[in-house]
């Protein structure tokens, strides 16, 4: 294992609590010339220009500094750091992968420092719980009841129950979905939930509900019959438009075993025209997954094989505009290859501009810059599959300092 870095954080919204442990883990070797004679900071620049220089460093270098004296420690959680932290440069996404099939462990990793951090998240209790990021917030819920659900920033600590969701119970699929408002800090939460209509094969009851932050209340927003299809566990929320998959029930050919619906959550639909919203997916998809890149919908999505529709040969990537979709890549050959054996589906997240793919058989993790078109492989996670039905699993999320459920 390449050397391990340690470094420590005080808890931005408490930090009386006592200190939170991150492991580093990088190839990257820091030295340090101890006959170099340096002269402190604190005897050179005032405060309002140290707090710009710290402003502008990655999140765990943030941290870091934090810990260099109790000056460094005070503006970097002041609530004026905080606030020009959120308007300085952003930050790129963060991935954090589960190391576990049951306990909710694992690592994040940095891009900009490419490193992986060991960090603890809090509220979630397994790594099979559901779960939605947006702008530095990240929601959780239980995988059994589906009633369980926290809101939290994994970088500071600060977590959030939620009341338990209106709805049927133990629903036969579920989506998580949570949208932030960047100006006032609300946020929104989504289930669409769907179960299917007793003794009947092809009718689904779907409902969709929406939890509110300013007023502290669940909303069942609408509540339709479907026919032939039915939801799953995918959803994500664009610029005030909740999008989800469904799944052919029976009945359709290869082509067109998923799609995709639209719901505007300001105009609402009436009753009984959601599906007018319906968009066929672009081709014969094994899995999709669904993620918001800056208020626009991106799919990742397996590409089926034409004569065997549910064996995968490849992995492309779509942008939704309007109801078209537009082919932003497909992942070169030798990076499909790199997985090694790669499942007909797999996990796969992104914000911002940048797109994390993951092989639930391996700890390996492939990054597309959706700016740059550039694939790259991420620095090796620090773990070791250990038997061979071991699965992972992740999700991307924005390291933020200001934001609290």
């Amino acid at each position: 294992m390449e050397e391990e870095i340690s470094w420590v954080s005080h808890c931005i919204d408490n930090v009386d609590s006592g200190t939170v442990g991150f492991d580093s883990f990088s190839d990257l070797n820091e030295e340090t010339d101890r006959d170099v004679n340096a002269v402190s900071m604190d005897l050179v620049l005032p405060d309002d220009l140290l707090e710009r220089i710290l402003s502008c460093l990655p999140i765990a270098s943030i941290f870091r500094a934090g810990c260099v004296c109790k000056r460094w420690h005070e503006i970097v959680t002041s609530k004026r750091f905080l606030w020009n932290n959120s308007h300085a440069l952003l930050h790129k996404p963060w991935y954090f992968m589960f190391t576990s099939s049951d306990e909710p462990i694992g690592y994040a990793y940095d891009p900009i420092l490419r490193k992986w951090y060991g960090i603890d998240l809090p509220c979630i209790e397994k790594s099979n719980w559901f779960v939605a990021s947006s702008s530095g917030l990240v929601c959780f819920m239980d995988n059994d009841s589906r009633s369980e659900l926290y809101v939290c920033n994994p970088i500071t600590k600060c977590c959030k129950g939620l009341d338990e969701p209106p709805g049927p119970k133990f629903p036969d699929y579920s989506a998580l979905s949570v949208s932030v408002n960047r100006v006032t800090q609300s946020y929104n939460v989504s289930i669409v939930k769907s179960k299917q209509v007793p003794e009947n094969f092809v009718q689904w009851d779907l409902s969709i509900h929406l939890y509110d932050s300013e007023t502290r209340e669940w909303l069942t927003d609408l509540t339709e019959v479907l026919t032939g299809w039915r939801a799953g566990d995918e959803s994500v929320i664009c610029d005030g438009v909740l999008y989800f998959l469904i799944y052919s029930t029976g009945g359709g050919g290869p082509d067109n075993r998923h799609g995709l619906i639209m719901y505007n959550l300001r105009s609402r639909s009436p009753y009984g025209l959601l599906m007018r919203s319906f968009i066929p997916v672009p081709c014969s998809l094994t899995c999709g997954r669904l993620m918001n890149l800056n208020e626009k919908l991106v799919m990742v999505g397996g590409i089926g094989k034409h004569d065997r529709p549910g064996i995968i040969k490849g992995i492309g990537i779509w942008l939704l505009t309007g109801r078209e979709w537009q082919e932003i890549a497909r992942m070169p050959h030798k990076y499909f290859q790199g997985f090694g054996e790669l499942d007909d589906v797999f996990a796969s997240s992104g914000t911002g501009d940048l797109v994390y793919i993951q092989s639930y058989g391996a700890p390996t993790l492939l990054v597309f810059d959706f700016n740059q078109k550039q694939w790259k492989w991420s620095q090796k996670c620090p773990v070791i599959k250990r038997f061979p039905l071991q699965l992972f699993t992740g999700f991307c999320f924005e390291p933020r300092l200001e934001i609290a459920p």
